[in-house]
């Protein structure tokens, strides 16, 4: 089967890719600065190893449950107002841990908040900016065929300049969240400098994170006011792809959960513990890990072009998995860092292609519901490793979390491949 389309990425309506790129940068930058200034900032405010833990699952299991109350109703909403509301809550966000001090107000705040304590976007932005990029490709196929400049190529084709999209999307939030860990260092370097109290330094990157989210807000406004909503959006969120996105979500339930053994926050954490790594040095360690893993998204497409989708997916994953669980067994900090970082040249090549695998293999109206419950799985089925992370670094310093996450994560490869290796991009 063929599809009409033009072969580039660049076709996708400049104005809505543009904006779009411009929000998850923001957003990467300040979710980069948070998630590495957030375990000492709760530290220094007295919480143990599990509060802390806790505070992260609390923010983890809010956005899941957001996360899939907004995709669930995004075929009958407007895109554009979903994400300036989204905005709102993310301008709340920083000005409650900024404002609380206290164990339980901050987990509330955590869970009913927008804030990322992980290297990669879990929030409920995704699942909308996700649909409004796939519907600009769709947007530019079906002007370049109005003008008769179309291209005939095969799904394989459409799917890499969906790749491209999202991989060159996923680029500016990853530059974004690495520029966010290296400034991570600035309230410990001020306070030295300059004499001022750390906490009070501290507090000002959630009052950056709360500007960042105005500022998103006025971003957002300028996109086309017809977001995701279509008066032909079906009655039920899925239908036609209902059994292929419930496979799905239930295999990256598998990986999501594994990754929240080592998102970022906790990883800073066990720097720390094991090793005494300071913030400083740990935001420097995650802007050069973030730099490698968001350039090597941009390869991500041309594999696959080669191998397909799937394969890409599973090939780049493994070997990513293999270096976290051996810098878990690593004596030192050179050479955990070393892993990591090599780590890092792999681990998010998969992630272009996982988008564009389920936005091709969906219909249209179904991407925004598609998008949040594959997606859910990143915050929902995580939500609850970093207590567990917390519990073992809480009672030895090894890097247990590590290896575990990379023993999940390597089944959970073994078994997308097997169940979807043989499935083509093609709308279902």
């Amino acid at each position: 089967m063929f599809l009409t389309v033009r072969h580039t990425a660049a076709q996708a309506p400049a104005s809505s890719v543009r904006t779009l790129s411009w929000t998850r940068a923001l957003r990467g930058f300040v979710d980069g600065l948070v998630s590495v200034v957030l375990p000492a900032h709760l530290g220094r405010l007295g919480f143990s190893a599990v509060e802390i833990g806790t505070v992260i699952t609390a923010t983890l299991f809010g956005s899941a449950v957001l996360t899939m109350t907004v995709g669930l109703a995004a075929h009958r909403l407007d895109g554009r107002r979903i994400l300036l509301a989204c905005s709102a809550l993310m301008v709340a966000t920083g000005v409650g841990f900024i404002v609380c001090d206290s164990f339980w107000p901050l987990v509330a705040v955590a869970f009913v908040g927008t804030l990322n304590p992980t290297a990669a976007d879990v929030t409920v932005f995704l699942p909308i900016e996700q649909t409004l990029l796939s519907d600009a490709v769709d947007r530019a196929a079906a002007s370049d065929a109005e003008r008769g400049e179309e291209t005939i190529v095969k799904y394989r084709d459409r799917a890499r300049t969906t790749a491209d999209v999202f991989a060159r999307y996923n680029l500016s939030g990853a530059l974004a969240g690495a520029a966010g860990a290296l400034a991570s260092s600035l309230p410990a370097l001020l306070a030295r400098g300059a004499g001022r109290p750390l906490p009070s330094l501290e507090h000002a990157a959630f009052v950056l994170y709360a500007a960042a989210g105005l500022l998103a807000a006025a971003l957002y406004r300028r996109l086309p006011r017809a977001g995701v909503h279509s008066p032909s959006s079906p009655p039920a969120p899925l239908t036609r792809s209902r059994r292929t996105v419930l496979r799905l979500a239930a295999l990256f339930s598998l990986d999501s959960f594994a990754g929240g053994f080592v998102v970022q926050s906790m990883v800073v954490l066990w720097l720390y513990r094991r090793f005494g790594l300071s913030v400083e040095t740990a935001g420097a360690i995650f802007f050069a890990a973030g730099l490698a893993g968001a350039f090597s998204q941009l390869i991500a497409s041309r594999i696959a072009a080669r191998v397909g989708l799937v394969r890409t997916m599973v090939f780049t994953h493994l070997p990513s998995n293999a270096l976290l669980a051996l810098a878990g067994l690593m004596p030192s900090a050179p050479l955990a860092v070393t892993f990591l970082l090599l780590r890092a040249g792999l681990s998010q090549m998969d992630v272009p292609a996982r988008q564009a695998f389920v936005m091709e293999v969906v219909p249209p109206a179904e991407r925004a519901a598609a998008s949040s419950v594959t997606n859910v799985p990143r915050s929902l089925a995580s939500a609850a490793a970093p207590f567990f992370a917390g519990l073992m670094l809480e009672r030895s310093s090894f890097g247990w979390p590590l290896i575990l996450a990379g023993a999940l994560k390597a089944i959970y490869d073994l078994a997308l491949f097997q169940q979807f290796r043989r499935v083509a991009p093609g709308r279902s």
